[in-house]
């Protein structure tokens, strides 16, 4: 413990890592603050939050709980019909967008190999991308309230225009793309000027604001079942530190590629000798190389199974895909998950000029060839260890509705056990950690986690 105060200390100490934290949380406080702002066009003193109000009305429980998954990640902008309501995913969706069009588009492939102009212009694609996503999602969220959670005939004292008007819904897209391309400027200036990814420090925050509440409601339907209640939460912390614990394994997780260096001089001067003088380093292949985009994939799909039950809303198994606790969307999850791993696995680490770079800067991998037979052996390597990663990574993702009802009693609590969340908190806070650290050591501290692991694998 005192090794931790020090650590703080040594943080306070120095000026520039200690105004970039304060400016970090300056704009965090910024971006909370707006998501509680409402449209000007909804009085949402008459309803509080959105989904609750549509359950307490009667409204589909499957389909709120698939809202309030999508809620959790604007930190509950979502439901309070905020200016952020939209938050930073139509950023997220832009930049796999764009990520993903670079595999097809010769020009946006050529950007992505001119260092920091072609970066640079990147970006800018990916901003205005960014408001073509949101003039789409802006209409949809927009319909939803209208039509789904406040229903104007029933609910006129919710709305100050009445929504069918052009004046309700040309300024409330307005101010739903403004707020939207605000998060994204916050984001922005956190990297710039602050410590960490900004924007997905803005996500991390939306998901943690959501944490104490879950966790709170959870305590209650406990505690009200009488004796065993306390008992039964302090299971479900410990059993929560451990599923953490897990996706810290899963995060850092590498298998090491040991790579020889030889010099020309030592070239000349006889290969088979000089091999085993030269400098011994190491490729690290991430057991999850996919990160969470896996995940962002599959969920963006899984809306399309639900649409299917319009067509057919007597089917009991189509109505599953509906409830993202079910069997049927759970299943369905994992597979796509699965598949997903290998697909941005593949189109994210480039074998091929890793190989080349190896070749042309005089390393190679014992007893295999430079060239093509090196390329050949990281890919096989990576499919190998991307087969246990990808399974891992679908069980945490299905963890949730594993635990929901036979441990877990509320819904929002127990999406903190797994998926998306847990693993873009556990990996934003490693990421952060790590660049404190970086500052530390620049200035001869000792950095935060001065661990076995840590060591070992570069967090």
């Amino acid at each position: 413990m005192k090794e931790f105060i020090q650590t703080l200390k040594n943080i306070w100490t120095l000026k520039e890592l200690r105004e970039k934290i304060l400016f970090t949380l300056g704009i965090i406080l910024v971006y909370r603050f707006a998501s509680y702002i409402s449209l000007p066009a909804i009085n949402l003193a008459e309803v509080g939050d959105l989904l609750e109000h549509y359950k307490n009305q009667g409204g589909n429980k499957q389909g709120a709980g698939l809202l309030g998954l999508l809620s959790s990640f604007t930190g509950g902008a979502f439901s309070h019909a905020s200016v952020m309501a939209l938050g930073i995913m139509p950023y997220i969706s832009a930049s796999i967008i764009v990520q993903l069009m670079g595999m097809a588009i010769p020009y946006l492939q050529k950007l992505q190999k001119d260092g920091e102009s072609g970066r640079n212009t990147l970006n800018q694609i990916t901003r205005w991308l960014t408001i073509g996503v949101c003039l789409v999602q802006a209409p949809s969220y927009l319909t939803s309230i209208t039509q789904l959670f406040l229903p104007y005939a029933q609910f006129q004292s919710a709305y100050y225009v009445e929504p069918n008007s052009i004046m309700f819904w040309l300024p409330s897209i307005v101010i739903l793309v403004a707020g939207s391309v605000f998060a994204m400027w916050l984001g922005e200036k956190i990297t710039d000027k602050g410590i960490g990814n900004g924007i997905s420090i803005l996500i991390m925050v939306g998901i943690l604001s959501r944490l104490p509440e879950a966790f709170v409601q959870e305590m209650a339907v406990q505690n009200g079942k009488g004796g065993m209640g306390s008992i039964m939460i302090l299971i479900e912390v410990i059993f929560w530190m451990l599923v953490v614990l897990l996706a810290v394994v899963l995060s850092v997780a590498v298998r090491k590629i040991p790579i020889q260096y030889v010099s020309r001089a030592q070239a000349r001067g006889g290969v088979n000798r000089n091999l085993m003088q030269g400098a011994r380093q190491w490729i690290p292949l991430k057991v999850n190389a996919a990160g969470v985009m896996p995940i962002i994939f599959a969920q963006a799909l899984m809306f399309v199974p639900g649409l299917l039950t319009k067509f057919d809303e007597s089917n009991t198994f189509l109505a599953g895909f509906k409830n993202v606790f079910s069997w049927q969307y759970n299943v369905l999850f994992a597979l796509l998950i699965i598949i997903f791993s290998f697909f941005y696995t593949a189109i994210t680490i480039p074998v091929n000029q890793m190989a080349d770079d190896l070749k042309r800067n005089g390393g190679l991998v014992p007893k295999v060839r430079p060239g093509k037979e090196t390329a050949d052996y990281l890919d096989d390597i990576l499919s190998k260890i991307t087969l246990p990663g990808a399974i891992f990574l679908s069980i945490f993702a299905v963890l949730p509705a594993i635990v929901h009802g036979s441990f877990v009693q509320t819904d929002a609590f127990a999406l903190f056990f797994g998926g998306t969340s847990l693993l873009i908190m556990v990996g934003v806070i490693l990421d952060t950690v790590q660049q404190i650290n970086t500052y530390l050591l620049n200035h001869h501290y000792d950095g935060l986690m001065q661990s076995k692991l840590s060591r070992t694998t570069g967090y």
